[in-house]
């Protein structure tokens, strides 16, 4: 989807790996990952976690409440547009219907070969402007036979994260299987707490100065 210089933009995100724009296009606005403001030492992981996000949404095209991938040139990423508020925005506090049909979600996402995989951020879960749950940021997305043990194991991953935010929303109508389900951390988990997360908050507080709060927003 070629767009003009003069194209109207408003810049919904920006951190060290590009700048997230909503673009007023001709057949109506989308959003674009900008990767021309990027640090050149950044070029490069930036340009990898964009393509790895493009391939995830080509392979789920046509899904509902998910992106859809509009153009990927090596230099930005433009997918769909969906009106919506991110959930610490917008918490659906009580509301087991949203939930339920979170889990659904997920489960047409997996079905599919994909697994998230940063669903611990609120910010990756949006609730739409009716009220549905939608999926967005798949830049850490893997794809997969969705009967492997590999799949299967970040496939439960995902629903974790997804029981622990109904935990904080909707704690009253976990049932007893999710309950377990939460209690029972994988050693994917276990891994990433005692090796890969001190070493990812060294590089974003440290290094590239910037703080996500686990993607709940701003800190008041």
């Amino acid at each position: 989807m070629p767009v003009s210089n003069d194209t109207p933009t408003h810049a919904l995100k920006a951190d060290s790996f590009g700048r997230i724009l909503l673009v007023q296009g001709p057949e109506g606005p989308f959003v674009r990952r900008d990767l021309g403001a990027t640090p050149l030492w950044l070029r490069l992981p930036a340009w990898w976690l964009a393509r790895r996000e493009a391939r995830a949404l080509k392979h789920i095209h046509g899904m509902a409440d998910v992106p859809q991938l509009l153009d990927w040139n090596g230099h930005h990423l433009d997918r769909s547009f969906m009106a919506g508020d991110a959930m610490y925005q917008r918490p659906p506090r009580g509301d087991v219907a949203w939930f339920g049909a979170a889990r659904r979600l997920l489960q047409q996402l997996h079905r599919r070969g994909v697994a998230h995989n940063d669903l611990a951020k609120e910010a990756n879960w949006l609730v739409t402007e009716d009220g549905r749950p939608a999926l967005i940021d798949f830049q850490l997305a893997v794809i997969g036979n969705p009967r492997s043990r590999w799949m299967r194991l970040l496939a439960r991953e995902d629903l974790r994260h997804l029981l622990k935010h109904k935990r904080m929303y909707c704690r009253a109508s976990l049932t007893p299987v999710e309950k377990r389900v939460l209690k029972r951390t994988s050693w994917v988990r276990d891994l990433w707490f005692a090796t890969g997360k001190p070493v990812y908050r060294f590089v974003t507080r440290r290094i590239l100065h910037w703080e996500d709060n686990e993607g709940q927003g701003p800190k008041p």
